[in-house]
């Protein structure tokens, strides 16, 4: 469905991609993640064919988008962070203009009220625009992207500013569109490609860090060898006994939070499940274990180790994450980002 190859995009001597590649395929939904400046806006832009790259191709659904511009953008809506909205506009007249801007084939009004009631603002459709709340100018912003039946869905921050409840419902909104489209949604929001999407592609000062599915960075984060343990103990004793432990890597005093427990942080070698071996130690010494709670490598914390890696040249395994990027000379614009 979607083909990019070797892509890159300079503006002056910033380089804001650098010879990027990827394949989506028809029906996955897959989130664009990045933090703020690392080209995810400029790569959105490109694949819409807003922009042009330096270098390198993209194909949508089979046609070059340089060489059959038409047919291609036909197949794609696009959201963009701010949404392209007339505020002095009905709703009515706002999703009427986009249908003649894109020169829509279907029956005009049977389209639009279709998609209304799939982005759930057919009780709005007669209000201006500037009188409706963040989250239904979001709601009409899909609607625009919905015009025309696109096959390839390019949603850029979707829920940005928005509150809890209206991005719960923004979220829920973009599943069921996944159900019969291909999504790309960019964010800087990890929960949000968690709570949507199926595949990860995390992009970091211009180069992909890594491409994988959701599940396998979920199971990533799950598989921990770090725990909070609360124990019945002498106080001066937890730590050395616990270091003793084979295969025990790291061992925390935290504190004292009950009287006569001790409260530590512990951390195994990696693959290895420390908790029989804590146990059996406590037991021999008549020490009862009050609390034990993992306390795993969140997807955040993937996220920064992955994105806080210098040098990068390509996709990276997570375990091979580490460090601080150099500070770049450069600042890069809100248009580059």
């Amino acid at each position: 469905m979607i083909e990019v190859r070797g892509l890159t995009k300079r503006y002056g001597k910033k380089t804001a991609v650098d010879n990027i590649s990827f394949s989506i395929q028809g029906g996955e939904i897959v989130g664009f993640l990045g933090p703020n400046g690392a080209g995810k806006s400029t790569t959105m832009n490109m694949l819409t064919g807003y922009i042009s790259s330096n270098v390198g191709t993209i194909s949508i659904g089979g046609y070059d988008l340089l060489e059959f511009p038409k047919q291609a953008k036909q197949q794609i809506g696009y959201l963009p962070e701010v949404p392209p909205l007339y505020m002095d506009m009905t709703v009515r007249e706002y999703l009427n203009f986009v249908y003649n801007l894109k020169g829509c084939k279907f029956p005009r009004q049977a389209h639009i009220a279709d998609i209304c009631q799939v982005v759930r603002i057919s009780h709005v459709y007669h209000r201006m625009i500037k009188n409706l709340s963040k989250g239904y100018r979001q709601r009409v912003g899909l609607a625009q992207a919905l015009i025309n039946n696109p096959e390839i869905l390019i949603l850029d921050e979707p829920t940005v500013g928005l509150d809890p409840k209206e991005i719960v419902e923004i979220r829920n909104l973009i599943k069921r569109l996944g159900e019969t489209r291909t999504i790309i949604l960019s964010s800087h929001v990890l929960s949000e490609i968690q709570a949507v999407c199926e595949r990860v592609i995390i992009i970091n000062e211009g180069h992909i860090v890594t491409d994988a599915l959701t599940e396998d960075l979920a199971r990533s984060a799950a598989a921990n060898s770090r725990y909070a343990v609360r124990v019945a103990a002498p106080e001066d004793q937890v730590v050395p006994v616990f270091s003793a432990i084979p295969g025990m890597l790291h061992v925390e005093y935290v504190g004292c939070m009950e009287p006569g427990t001790v409260d530590v942080m512990i951390e195994a070698e990696k693959d290895t499940d420390i908790r029989r071996a804590l146990f059996e130690e406590c037991a021999k010494r008549g020490w009862y274990i009050l609390v034990i709670t993992p306390v795993g490598v969140s997807l955040e914390d993937i996220f920064l180790q992955l994105v806080e890696t210098p040098d990068l040249e390509g996709p990276a395994r997570l375990e091979e994450t580490s460090g601080m990027p150099e500070p770049s000379e450069t600042t890069e614009t809100e248009e580059q980002k």
